[in-house]
């Protein structure tokens, strides 16, 4: 009797054991379960798309940075970064985003950033950049990357949460004194970040130039007579539309959507569907440091910011005649300037192919916080669809030559930032690239 009794409570003992142990384990797998969740779901917002629609780190190139619908880095291919619409950051790129964060720290301990999105809305720009135009001379001057910055840091930013009362709330406040640049910065803790990452998409696109009176050598005030040029000091956009004046064309945010040639990929580009032949042009003032052939982009063309901070991508360029015959690697461009010809170039490793089934410009922005971000797992696209529809206010005037066939801008510009930089040791090494490497 006692011995049965000793098994009966000796089994309810170990069903009790067994069941706490069961028990403390759910406890340890659930809580690594959502630690491994957690992490994912950390990393995941922090990757991004791996490098371009259809960009590789592929195989055959041209110097410079590549970087556009169907740019290539590739293994025996472009001293640059190739990242266009069909451009490939090889086997597990990142559109930017780099599963340690938003910031790095390059060879000097320096840190930087690593990772940028970029969704302000064409509306907020146009007000920002009415603002610092219109204040432009006065005391109060307010430089519109700034009052995009502290949008950007309040919301986040996510621009869907814009109103334009924000805008002009912090507008007087830094009119009337109430506060600074400086102690923005101090008040929101993201404003420095915010700053720095939408600085290196805008800083280049307004500020002072010159350009070709309408009324040449009539010496209207505030006018230089050079010659019989007439040239007229400004201040305000100096960025241009991709796309010439009176070329229509049509578009979409296709920023991210899927891409198959070569491998599955994400676009980090925009396209610009338009006719064969339209005028390409400069965005922004810069030099050319990547023009070639790309499998994957076709005939394109890579242009550099002065600063360093901006790579502009150009893809699937005409079949036989891609760009303005004066252009090579090393070239100064002015923003504005007819630089090539919209096409369907591209989808093959054989030279001058038209492979793209719809005539479209692939338009790129890459941006360099770090000579590490040229190339490779770690490059930063930004969705331009926003930024393309603010500067559609900007188109270039183009006229063609009969008997040459080429388009050329109507009004030359003057932008200091090109005299600075051909002045530098940096543009004169640019100038001196030798176009066999083109």
């Amino acid at each position: 009797m006692n011995r049965q009794r000793w098994k009966k409570y000796g089994f309810m003992a170990e069903v009790i054991v067994l069941t706490l142990t069961a028990a403390l384990c759910w406890k340890d797998v659930s809580q690594g379960a959502f630690a491994a969740g957690h992490g994912a779901e950390q990393a995941e917002n922090n990757s991004s798309s791996e490098s371009a629609e259809d960009s590789g780190t592929g195989s055959g190139g041209n110097s410079g940075t590549d970087s556009a619908e169907d740019s290539d880095t590739g293994s025996g291919g472009d001293s640059g970064t190739d990242s266009a619409e069909d451009s490939d950051t090889g086997s597990g790129g990142n559109s930017g985003t780099d599963s340690g964060g938003n910031s790095g720290t390059d060879s000097t301990g320096k840190d930087y950033i690593k990772w940028v999105d970029f969704h302000v809305t064409s509306e907020a720009m146009r007000q920002a950049c009415a603002y610092d135009v219109d204040t432009y001379g006065q005391e109060g001057h307010l430089n519109w990357v700034d009052l995009l910055a502290y949008l950007g840091a309040r919301y986040g930013g996510d621009f869907k949460q814009y109103k334009a009362k924000d805008m002009d709330e912090i507008a007087e406040r830094l009119q009337k004194g109430e506060t600074t640049v400086e102690k923005l910065s101090a008040e929101i803790k993201s404003f420095d970040y915010y700053r720095e990452a939408y600085g290196a998409v805008l800083d280049g696109l307004v500020g002072e130039y010159q350009i070709e009176a309408e009324d040449q050598g009539q010496g209207a005030q505030g006018q230089e007579s050079q010659g019989e040029v007439s040239w007229t000091k400004k201040y305000g956009l100096k960025g241009y539309s991709p796309i010439a004046k009176s070329f229509p064309y049509n578009d979409y945010d296709d920023f991210g959507v899927a891409r198959s040639y070569g491998y599955r990929r994400e676009h980090l580009g925009h396209d610009m569907m338009g006719q064969t032949g339209t005028p390409i042009v400069a965005v922004e003032s810069g030099y050319v440091s990547a023009m070639g052939w790309n499998q994957y982009g076709g005939w394109r063309l890579g242009i550099s910011s002065f600063d360093g901070r901006r790579y502009y991508y150009y893809a699937h360029l005409r079949q036989n005649f891609p760009y303005c015959k004066s252009l090579e690697v090393g070239s100064i461009v002015q923003a504005g300037d007819v630089i090539g010809y919209m096409g369907r170039t591209g989808y093959s490793a054989k030279e001058n192919v038209n492979n793209i089934d719809t005539t479209h410009l692939h338009f790129g922005l890459q941006l360099i916080f770090d000579e590490s971000q040229r190339e490779g797992n770690h490059e930063i696209w930004v969705d331009v669809y926003e930024l393309v529809k603010f500067l559609y206010k900007n188109q270039s005037e183009v006229v063609r030559d009969d008997a040459t066939k080429e388009w050329s801008r109507v009004y030359q510009i003057k932008d200091p930032e090109a005299s600075a930089y051909l002045e530098s040791d940096q543009g004169k090494q640019t100038a001196d690239i030798d176009p066999a490497n083109k």
